[in-house]
């Protein structure tokens, strides 16, 4: 007994260790993974409302009308159909207008001088923690603002919750169409840690005044609500024939609350969507006095998103979601106010709740292994499991999102605790169990070093391939200006970035050479799509590295641009070296010219440059531009080169 007492005094503490660094390391990314799996499992008895309808810029429009970017005299029909020629109740346009379009100067001033006739048109506006451009007139801008919202928000939190804000300014708008616009919502929406969205921002606060989102603008007009009471948990707005309750939390400078998302038929849309194009189509035929492909009565008493979501780089609109990988952005703009209007909100549990809950299933656990015999505590614990995975469905859908996976593993941990726990007070077996498991991990290590060391030998073959050479431009140049850990930072920020990417294509990474890699595709991952492969995933890179820029940037790091050259062809590939030491690599023509290639993005000032070779085979997948007649060298005769400007299907 004496025995038992001693190392229960020395165990307990550990376990209550084990369990805080478990729950702290994991909690917030298991509660936001529990709320993907969950939102998936039980989203198919949610179905959008049919009063909501998506208009998109999507690649039919661009088909149709013509290519991007488009006269911005195309919007204006748009605009003009929904609120001249339909009974919409209300327009969102979830679009930013801040270039002007100097190609046509025209179009962009009838637009600017005709955006204010359109009374039911809300459109978005973004914000920032960075401060405006010089050229803004930023007192004159904020005079302006507070004019696109009549909405009054009463802040009754608690003085820990009115934390200053961080925004600093928002969209530069074009200023004609700043001043004539009738109303502005914000778009931002936040993504959390992972990049996923899971919340929407229903009120910004920027310099001490509130604005709201372009969903909640739109919910104050459709339902004539003009005034919300802000609190620490929820925001209230009643009429006579509305109740809007929301619960939320308030941080860094946002209010935020959780989408409750719809089902979707593809993964991209939960909502009804038409074409612009069919929108444009219709609205001329009705114009000529002709029968429009849509007729006008489909838009009664709707609710009207605008937006764009195409293949085409500059209008891709697609996002990260608990319920789907690709989801429309404007979709989530949609979702917003169908959620608002329905008061159709998720309520997720506090960080306190979720600890006590997982507290509760470790200590209850615990006690049923170390007083229980094995099979009637692996029964107990299986039970506890199911039982609370059925409550968590019960809570799920009742719109409650509480954490799943970390409480199921607290099961799991309490179990190995708790044999732990036995095996100590049986003639002191953990040491033997951590010598054990010490030995068995290093013989796991082993194994995945050795696993098939009978099989490595020097020697290839020649093989069809594609070779993909990406070179950082300048880098030299850049680096000298650089201290040797600012240097390394970003190197190992820009690899790990595009690891995952070349990956995910089916690539194999051969070498880093400095600021270059030299990427393998067709073996020894055979694929005979190798050469799209290589493509697909140069323009992966390509935008990983746009979005890097603006964070680089945004950091006070240097802009840094890279080069992409890609060759097929046949190529010498397998292990050489000696038998002390091995490389795995590729050597032939093909890898020379996909370096030279890589070179001449140098010369034209160009990203993305591909071989007639490498062209041949993915000609049907990209939009390119032909270089005629280059000379590379080291060949004989001059070859095409071909830059890609674009993917398609």
């Amino acid at each position: 007994m004496e025995f038992k007492q001693r190392n229960t005094k020395f165990l307990f503490p550990v376990f209550v260790f084990i369990f805080l660094v478990i729950y702290s390391l994991t909690a917030s990314f298991l509660q936001l993974k529990s709320y993907n799996i969950m939102n998936k499992l039980t989203m198919n008895n949610k179905i959008s409302s049919s009063d909501v309808v998506l208009v998109v810029i999507d690649d039919k429009s661009l088909h149709d009308i013509g290519r991007w970017p488009w006269k911005r005299k195309y919007y204006l029909e748009i605009f003009d159909y929904f609120e001249n020629y339909t009974n919409v109740k209300l327009i969102g346009y979830d679009g930013l207008i801040m270039a002007p379009d100097s190609e046509h100067p025209e179009s962009d001033k009838k637009f600017f001088s005709r955006i204010g006739d359109f009374k039911k048109l809300i459109a978005g506006v973004a914000f920032s923690y960075d401060k405006f451009e010089k050229n803004i007139n930023e007192q004159e801008y904020d005079d302006i603002l507070k004019t696109k919202t009549d909405i009054k928000i009463i802040d009754k939190r608690a003085k820990k919750y009115r934390i200053k804000s961080r925004f600093k300014s928002f969209t530069s708008f074009q200023k004609e169409y700043f001043k004539n616009v009738s109303s502005l919502g914000s778009v931002d929406v936040p993504e959390d840690f992972d990049g996923y969205i899971r919340k929407s921002a229903q009120l910004i606060n920027y310099k001490g005044n509130f604005f709201p989102s372009l969903a909640l603008n739109m919910y104050s007009k459709y339902t004539g609500i003009k005034e919300f009471i802000l609190t620490d948990n929820y925001i209230y707005g009643f009429s006579n024939d509305y109740t809007l309750k929301v619960p939320v939390k308030s941080r860094f400078g946002m209010v935020l609350n959780y989408i409750c998302y719809y089902k979707t038929k593809d993964g991209i849309y939960s909502h009804k969507k038409y074409s612009a194009s069919d929108i444009i189509n219709s609205y001329r035929a009705i114009k000529k006095g002709e029968i429009p492909s849509i007729k006008s009565e489909e838009f009664n008493n709707k609710i009207v998103f605008i937006g764009a979501n195409a293949q085409a780089q500059a209008l891709s609109d697609i996002q990260r979601t608990s319920i789907s990988e690709n989801f429309s952005g404007l979709d989530i703009q949609a979702t917003n106010f169908d959620n608002l209007i329905s008061n159709n909100f998720y309520r997720v549990t506090s960080p306190f709740y979720n600890f006590l809950i997982c507290a509760g299933i470790f200590i209850l656990v615990f006690i049923l292994a170390i007083t229980m015999s094995i099979t009637g505590a692996l029964l107990s614990s299986v039970s506890v499991m199911l039982i609370y995975l059925l409550f968590t469905f019960f809570m799920y859908y009742n719109k409650i999102a509480i954490s799943l996976i970390l409480p199921e593993l607290f099961v799991i941990v309490a179990l190995a605790c708790a044999y732990s726990y036995r095996y100590l007070l049986e003639d002191n077996k953990k040491v033997k169990i951590q010598r054990a498991m010490g030995k068995y991990l290093s013989y796991d290590v082993m194994q995945n070093v050795v696993k098939n060391i009978d099989n490595i030998s020097l020697g290839g073959k020649r093989a069809d391939i594609t070779v993909l050479f990406a070179d950082i431009r300048n880098f030299t140049s850049i680096s000298e200006n650089m201290d040797a850990n600012s240097v390394t930072m970003i190197l190992n920020e820009y690899f790990s970035a595009l690891v995952p990417i070349i990956e995910e294509h089916n690539g194999i990474l051969n070498k880093f050479m400095g600021d270059a890699v030299l990427v393998i595709f067709g073996e020894p991952k055979k694929n005979k799509n190798h050469a799209l492969d290589a493509v697909r995933c140069a323009d992966r890179m390509l935008k990983k590295v746009k979005y890097l820029q603006e964070k680089w940037i945004d950091e006070g790091k240097p802009k840094i641009e890279i080069g992409i050259g890609i060759s097929t062809g046949e190529a010498f590939i397998g292990n050489i070296g000696s038998t002390e030491r091995l490389e795995y690599t590729v050597i032939g023509d093909t890898v020379n010219t996909a370096s030279r290639i890589e070179n001449y993005n140098k010369v034209y000032r160009t990203n993305f440059l591909i071989s007639e070779s490498t062209y041949e085979r993915v000609k049907d997948f990209v939009d390119a531009i032909t270089i005629k007649n280059v000379v590379i060298r080291g060949k004989t005769n001059k070859i095409n080169l071909y830059e890609v400007i674009r993917l398609v299907e």
